[in-house]
C-alpha cells in the first residue's frame, strides 16, 4: 500500500504568516522545524527571494509505504517505511536509508533537506533524499531483513532510479541491504543496473574507499579545523561518541594522524582513558563483543557523560540532538565536529557559540560519504572504477576546496561555519532553482 504526496510550492507557503512561523525557536526534537530555521536563517543571510524560499522549504515528493513481511516464527508483520525526495534542481536526489525504530516522517524530511545542502556545498550534481523504515534491525534474523528490505524497495521502486533518486546506507543498514536493494530493482528492471544504489559491495560495482569516506571525511575536516584553532589533529585529544560504521572508521583515522583518542562509546555506553585508548584493542574488543562496553583498558562512562569530558576535539557521531540547551554548556571541547546529521540544536549551538567553541556543522564535517557515493555513481555509470588511493585523493581534494569555501563565506558574512556552510549551499540550489525556473 502506498500514499504520495507530492508539492512544489503552494499559495499557502508564501502567506507571510506561513514563513514568520518558522522564526519561532523549534522544539529541540523537532528535526524538520530545526532544518527550516536553519533554512530561513540562510535565506535571511543571503537575501533570497522568497518565492524561491517557499520551494525550498518544504520537500517536493514524499513516499509512505505499509507493507508486510514474513516473520521467521511464521507471523506476518506490517511495516511502515518512508522516501522522501527534498529537492532535484541539481540533479537526481540521493541520501541513505535507515532502519531505526524511532525513524519517522518529519525526521526523514529534515535528513533529506540537510542531503540538498550538503551536495550543493560539495558541489556534486545531486539534490536530497532521505528513507526509513521503523524497525529495530537487531531484533530481525538476517534473512527477515533481507525480505524487509526487498519488499520496501519493490515498494518505493517506481520513485528511485539512477537518474532519479539513489539511495545509500545509512543508521541501521550496510553494503549488503544495498545489494539486495540493487538486486530488487535490477529484477523488477529486467537488467542489472548497479547505479541505482551506492554503499555496495566492491564485488556488484561499488567504490574502493566507499566504506571509510565519512569517517575519512570527518578526520580531514577535524585536522582543518585544529589548523584554524592554530594547533594540529597530531597529539590532540578527540572525544567520539557512536561507534557505528561512520564512527569506527573515524576513529581508525584518527589513530592513524596521531589524535590521542580518549573516549569512545556505543548505544550500550563507553569508555574513557585520559592517557589514550589503545585503539586496536579496541577494534579487537568490538569484533569480537558488538560493542564498546565492557573494554576494561579505561573507565565505563555513558554517552552523555562522554560529551562533557575534557577533550580538544569532540566528534558527536550517533543520533541527532545530543548536544542541547541542557548540557550545552558543560561541554569542554574546543572544537566539536559533527560527523551525526543534527547532533546539535539551535540552543546548543548559540550556548556553544558564546563559549568560544568552534562548531564544524554536519554538511561540511560528514559529506565525505556523499562525495565517495558521488564517485561510485559515475563508475558505475562508465563502467570503469578508480583505486582507494585515487578516490581518497579526489575525496580530499573536494574538502579542503569546500572548508576554504566556508571559510571565505564566513569571513564575508562574519557568522558562524554552520551559516556560512548553509549560505553557500541555499545559494546554489537557488541559483539552479531561478536558472531552470519555477514551473508553476
Amino acid at each position: 500500500m502506498t500514499t504520495e504526496n507530492t508539492s512544489h510550492g503552494s499559495a499557502a507557503l508564501l502567506d507571510p504568516a506561513s514563513v514568520n512561523q518558522a522564526a519561532s525557536r523549534p522544539k529541540e526534537d523537532d528535526s524538520f522545524k530545526i532544518a527550516q530555521q536553519q533554512l530561513e536563517n540562510a535565506v535571511r543571510l543571503i537575501d533570497l527571494d522568497p518565492s524561491v524560499h517557499a520551494v525550498l522549504r518544504i520537500p517536493k515528493r514524499e513516499v509512505t509505504v505499509n507493507f508486510p513481511v514474513k516473520m521467521a516464527s511464521g507471523e506476518t508483520r506490517m511495516f511502515t517505511g518512508y522516501r522522501v525526495q527534498h529537492n532535484d534542481s541539481r540533479g537526481p536526489s540521493k541520501g541513505g536509508i535507515r532502519y531505526h525504530p524511532e525513524t519517522s516522517i518529519d525526521e526523514v524530511r529534515a535528513l533529506a533537506m540537510w542531503m540538498t545542502w550538503k551536495c550543493a556545498l560539495v558541489n556534486i550534481p545531486f539534490g536530497g533524499a532521505k528513507g526509513g523504515v521503523i524497525c529495530d534491525p537487531r531484533k530481525l534474523t538476517p534473512g527477515e531483513t533481507e525480505d524487509l528490505t526487498r519488499r520496501y524497495t519493490s515498494e518505493i521502486y517506481s520513485f528511485i532510479g539512477p537518474e532519479l533518486d539513489i539511495p545509500a546506507p545509512d543508521m541501521g543498514t550496510n553494503a549488503q541491504t544495498m545489494a539486495w536493494m540493487m538486486d530488487t530493482y535490477s529484477r523488477h528492471s529486467g537488467r542489472t543496473v548497479p547505479a541505482v544504489v551506492t554503499g555496495k559491495p566492491i564485488s556488484v560495482g561499488g567504490s574502493e574507499g566507499r566504506n571509510d569516506a565519512t569517517g575519512l571525511g570527518v578526520v580531514i575536516t577535524a585536522g582543518l579545523a585544529a589548523a584554524r584553532r592554530g594547533t594540529k589533529l597530531d597529539g590532540s585529544s578527540v572525544v567520539v561518541q557512536g561507534f557505528g560504521n561512520v564512527g569506527n572508521a573515524t576513529v581508525r583515522f584518527l589513530a592513524k594522524a596521531g589524535a590521542k583518542v580518549t573516549a569512545v562509546s556505543s548505544v550500550e555506553g563507553g569508555v574513557y582513558n585520559k592517557r589514550g585508548i589503545d585503539v586496536q584493542k579496541l577494534l579487537d574488543h568490538v569484533n569480537q563483543n558488538g560493542t564498546v562496553g565492557g573494554f576494561r583498558e579505561g573507565e565505563p562512562v555513558s554517552n552523555q557523560e562522554l560529551l562533557e569530558l575534557p577533550c580538544d576535539i569532540l566528534i558527536p557521531a550517533a543520533l541527532q540532538g545530543q548536544l542541547n540547551a541542557q548540557n550545552a554548556d558543560k561541554v569542554q571541547a574546543k572544537i566539536v565536529v559533527e560527523a551525526a546529521n543534527g547532533p546539535t540544536s539551535p540552543e546548543a549551538d548559540d550556548i556553544l557559540n558564546d563559549k568560544g567553541v568552534l562548531v564544524v556543522p554536519d554538511i561540511l564535517a560528514n559529506a565525505g560519504g556523499v562525495v565517495v557515493s558521488y564517485f561510485e555513481w559515475v563508475q558505475d555509470l562508465q563502467c570503469f572504477f578508480w583505486s582507494e588511493n585515487e578516490v581518497n585523493h579526489k575525496l580530499e581534494a573536494i574538502m579542503q576546496n569546500t572548508f576554504a569555501q566556508v571559510i571565505d563565506a564566513q569571513r564575508r558574512y562574519e557568522t558562524t561555519l554552520r551559516l556560512a556552510a548553509y549560505s553557500v549551499g541555499v545559494k546554489r540550489v537557488a541559483e539552479a532553482t531561478l536558472i531552470r525556473g519555477i514551473y508553476a
